[in-house]
C-alpha cells in the first residue's frame, strides 16, 4: 500500500517545518513547496522532496501538484501554509506592499486549492493555515488581517463547493506563535512588541490565554495531522482555533 502523499507549502520554515517533521513521523510522503530549500535535504536526509515553487503564481502550483501526481500518483493532503506577516498603519501601505502580502498570503492559498482540487480524489484533506487574526482586527495590521478574513471565507466557500467530490477544505487558526519570522515582524517600527518580543508573549498570554500560555507550532502541526486524517472525516468548512483559550467561540 503507498503512503499518503501530502503538499506543504512554506514547509522549510516556522510552522510549515513543525508541519513537515510531523508527516514524516506520520510516514506521509511529504513534498515541500518553497523559494528556498533552506537545508531540508540535509536536516531530513533526503525523505523531503523539495519543489522549488513561488506560490503567487498559478502556474506553478499547476507544475507542483503535476510533479506530486507523476512520482506518487496521489495527492492526499494539500497544506497552504506560506504566507508572511508584516505590521504598518495604512498610511504607510502602498501597492506594492498590499499587492504582495495579498498574492502571497491569499492567491497563494486559491491557487493551492484550485491546483489540489484538481486532482484530488474522494477523501482529500485540504488545510488552509490562516490566524486568529482572520477573525479579529489588530492596530496597523490590516493587510494581513484581511488577507486572513479572505482565507477564512475561501475555505468555508471551498468546502461546500468541493464536499460534493468527497474533498474536505478546513482552516487551522492559530494565536501568536514563536517562529523567527513573527519574531521579526514583532520588532519591526510598526509592530505590537517595541524592543522585547519575549516579554509582550509573555505579556500576552498572561492578559489573554485562558492557559496562560501560547500554543507551540507543534500544537498546530498535530491539529493538521488530525483533520488530515479519517478521524476528522466529519469536519469541513471549519476555521479552528488553536490559541490556547485566547479567543473562545
Amino acid at each position: 500500500m503507498k503512503e499518503n502523499t501530502v503538499v506543504i507549502t512554506g514547509g522549510n520554515r516556522g510552522i510549515g517545518l513543525s508541519l513537515t517533521e510531523a508527516f514524516l513521523d506520520a510516514g506521509y510522503t511529504v513534498f515541500v513547496a518553497a523559494r528556498q530549500e533552506a537545508g531540508l535535504g540535509a536536516k531530513f536526509n533526503s525523505r523531503v522532496i523539495f519543489v522549488p515553487t513561488d506560490v503567487r503564481y498559478e502556474v506553478a502550483h499547476l507544475e507542483l501538484v503535476k510533479k506530486v501526481i507523476d512520482l506518487t500518483g496521489r495527492l492526499d493532503v494539500f497544506i497552504n501554509n506560506a504566507g508572511y506577516s508584516e505590521w504598518r498603519p495604512i498610511g504607510k501601505i502602498d501597492d506594492t506592499f498590499l499587492d504582495n502580502i495579498i498574492a502571497t498570503n491569499l492567491k497563494g492559498a486559491f491557487w493551492g486549492c484550485k491546483a489540489a482540487a484538481s486532482v484530488m480524489k474522494i477523501g482529500g484533506s485540504i488545510i488552509n493555515i490562516s490566524s486568529i487574526a482572520g477573525k479579529r482586527g489588530s492596530s496597523n495590521n490590516s493587510a494581513y488581517v484581511a488577507t486572513k478574513f479572505a482565507m477564512n471565507g475561501l475555505t468555508q466557500s471551498l468546502a461546500k463547493e468541493l464536499g460534493p467530490g468527497g474533498i474536505r477544505v478546513n482552516g487551522v487558526c492559530p494565536v501568536l506563535i514563536q517562529t523567527d519570522g513573527l519574531l521579526e515582524a514583532l520588532k519591526s517600527p510598526h509592530g505590537p512588541a517595541n524592543e522585547s518580543a519575549e516579554e509582550f508573549f509573555r505579556k500576552f498570554a498572561t492578559d489573554n490565554a485562558a492557559l496562560k500560555r501560547l500554543p507551540t507550532a507543534e500544537e498546530v502541526a498535530a491539529m493538521c495531522l488530525f483533520l488530515a486524517s479519517n478521524a476528522s472525516s466529519a469536519i469541513t468548512g471549519q476555521n479552528i482555533n488553536v490559541d490556547c483559550g485566547v479567543f473562545p467561540q
